[in-house]
């Protein structure tokens, strides 16, 4: 389980074998979640590209340390989007990663916009999974915001040995139940999710300032950016998902950059991996021609 330490918090990651492909897939987890979801994606994606999961600041194994600096504490203290962003594409020069293509699920869909938007030379491409947005609602807004502190606050260790509990994570937020092990994850980075970053996300991405924002940074991105929505999705519904799509220039009035999948909730990679895998791949084929022919290069030959 290799660390890198950035900014003083040790974050954990698992990176694949390089490939003959010159980009690097880099997959960011949502809220509450880990890297761990990512393994059917990376299983099926690792052949032809090198992969790189992490755990977030503050989820699944990237917890700070017990007595951290003064520095550190600063840094831990800022749960934003863009300082999120910042973590990522730190990490990303600290392993020595050129060129990558981000792949960001929920919350980890916005961090990886604002990454992009930081590092254009670094990120070539964005794909967001059941992420989306744009659009500030305050009566629901108000009411996600008192449900998710509400839970980050009663959710006693303890919980990890409730008999049957598991079950009911592999049955929140999807189409269809999950297997099992995916259903006790959730239940292990819910409970294991470090308070103050589990809360400061939550509050830090959902102002109406920062809702407001994402439109923003998608409108100005020259890197391409695809959304791909759960057609069930009941936390980030396709029509979000599609309104901020409709931001970007791919979007050409019709949602050329948008894929729905039927049948699908909340969390795509292990609903349907294969699916999700095949429609990241024809993303990467359809950009890696469009370099080629940039280049002047002839495929013929």
């Amino acid at each position: 389980m290799p660390i890198i330490d950035i900014l003083g918090v040790p974050h954990v990651y698992d990176l694949t074998q390089p490939t003959t492909s010159g980009e690097v897939l880099v997959f960011i987890h949502g809220w509450l979640l880990s890297r761990h979801y990512w393994q059917p994606l990376v299983e099926r994606l690792s052949v032809d590209h090198q992969c790189l999961a992490y755990d977030l600041r503050g989820f699944g194994c990237s917890q700070p340390q017990p007595n951290p600096s003064e520095q550190t504490i600063c840094i831990c203290n800022s749960y934003k989007l863009s300082a999120y962003a910042n973590d990522l594409v730190l990490m990303l020069k600290q392993l020595e990663v050129k060129r990558v293509w981000l792949v960001g699920h929920s919350l980890g869909g916005s961090i990886a916009l604002w990454a992009a938007d930081q590092s254009p030379d670094l990120v070539k491409g964005v794909i967001c999974l059941n992420a989306g947005g744009g659009i500030y609602l305050k009566e629901e807004f108000e009411r996600f915001r008192t449900a998710g502190q509400w839970l980050v606050k009663f959710r006693p260790r303890w919980l990890c040995h409730v008999p049957l509990l598991d079950l009911l994570f592999t049955r929140a937020s999807v189409a269809r139940a999950i297997a099992p092990q995916w259903g006790r994850q959730r239940l292990i980075d819910f409970v294991t999710a470090h308070p103050e970053a589990a809360l400061g996300a939550l509050l830090d991405s959902t102002t109406e300032a920062e809702v407001h924002r994402l439109p923003q940074i998608v409108s100005r991105l020259k890197q391409p950016v695809y959304f791909i929505a759960g057609g069930q999705d009941p936390i980030m519904e396709p029509q979000y998902v599609r309104h901020l799509a409709s931001f970007h220039t791919l979007f050409q009035g019709h949602g050329a950059n948008v894929m729905k999948i039927a049948n699908c909730g909340h969390l795509a990679m292990v609903e349907q991996p294969d699916v999700v895998a095949e429609k990241i791949r024809s993303i990467l084929t359809r950009h890696c021609l469009r370099g080629l022919e940039d280049t002047g290069f002839d495929q013929s030959n």
